[in-house]
């Protein structure tokens, strides 16, 4: 087991440095970079902007230098010291701008699977042992609802039918006097009533999906003959269920784990915008519009990362489970 970790472990690192290549590249595509959008903005308001003046921003922002050049400085960075580079939007380190923003966005997005899976789980595995009864039928609809409406209209439908049933807004995720504020228990506190509505906006479609691929994969194993023979010798329903359909159910559930959490970060953004999230969404779309390159790629970057990390993850628990997914038969 061991030796297939270590294996699957060296053989993603070459795809880390690929994906780097393709963000910073794709990053780059764009006519211009950040100094021209900035330099557009204060000619717009009316600013005069000299070209020694142009010409010295270019050189503060390392934009002088081709773009190998900067990735390979961005990466060494990285790397070596732990650094993502510096926002040229924000004039901070990346890393203290994503900071706080990271972790709100993680915990969301943790949550927002965690609540999925408890809710899908029991759902589809309950629709698939009473397949074509009224509650199969009505999981089915709802299941449906939840895969076709986006998060960004369910997140619309639901502050303004809680606005003109209570007259609250119940957008942000702590009230004015905590907006800002330091890390406390009471602003903890106040953050928790306000949790509920991100969780269920973000998690609906993949609790949806969930459900959709649990049903059918249960379906699919109480047809097989080793559950029909099981069933004709008496041993107890639940008990048949619980050692072998459930489990070989839940294996393409865990193959879901690498893109899941990258998945939910990425759906977060609209969420973001209309829920006034303290989130990484509403400050990756303005990274991405006004070109800053260095807050941009990181961003991608960590949920390229967290994307293959989760495949990791889903390959040894697949492997855990299911001994005969390890890749040439290693051995423990």
């Amino acid at each position: 087991m061991l030796t297939f970790i270590v294996r699957r472990t060296v053989q993603l690192i070459p795809l880390v440095i690929a994906i780097s290549v393709i963000i910073f590249g794709v990053i780059q595509l764009p006519p211009g970079d950040y100094l021209t959008t900035y330099i557009q903005q204060l000619e717009l308001s009316g600013t005069e902007v000299a070209e020694g003046t142009v010409e010295s921003l270019r050189r503060q922002y390392a934009l002088d230098q081709p773009p190998v050049i900067q990735y390979f400085r961005w990466v060494a960075n990285i790397v070596f010291r732990g650094d993502l580079g510096r926002s040229f939007m924000w004039q901070r380190p990346v890393r203290e701008v994503i900071g706080d923003r990271i972790g709100m966005s993680m915990m969301i997005s943790l949550i927002s699977i965690a609540f999925s899976w408890l809710i899908a789980i029991p759902i589809g595995i309950y629709s698939a042992t009473h397949q074509y009864s009224v509650p199969d039928y009505i999981f089915t609809f709802f299941g449906f609802i939840g895969i076709a409406v986006p998060g960004f209209l369910l997140a619309l439908l639901l502050v303004y039918g809680i606005f003109s049933m209570t007259g609250v807004s119940l957008t942000g995720l702590f009230p004015p006097e905590f907006q800002g504020a330091p890390w406390s228990w009471a602003k903890f506190v106040s953050m928790l009533p306000r949790l509920w509505m991100p969780v269920i906006v973000i998690g609906a479609a993949p609790m949806a999906g969930l459900i959709r691929v649990t049903r059918g994969m249960m379906l699919d194993e109480l047809s097989k003959q080793y559950v029909i023979t099981a069933r004709a010798k008496g041993v107890e329903e639940r008990r048949l269920l619980l050692k072998y359909p459930i489990r070989m159910a839940i294996n393409p559930l865990v193959s879901t784990i690498g893109w899941l959490l990258p998945a939910v970060i990425s759906s977060e953004i609209i969420v973001s915008v209309v829920l006034n999230l303290p989130t990484t969404g509403p400050m990756l779309l303005r990274a991405l519009l006004s070109q800053d390159m260095y807050l941009a790629g990181s961003f991608l970057l960590i949920t390229s990362v967290l994307t293959v990390i989760g495949t990791l993850l889903s390959d040894i628990l697949l492997a855990i489970l299911d001994p005969r997914i390890r890749f040439g038969g290693v051995s423990e």
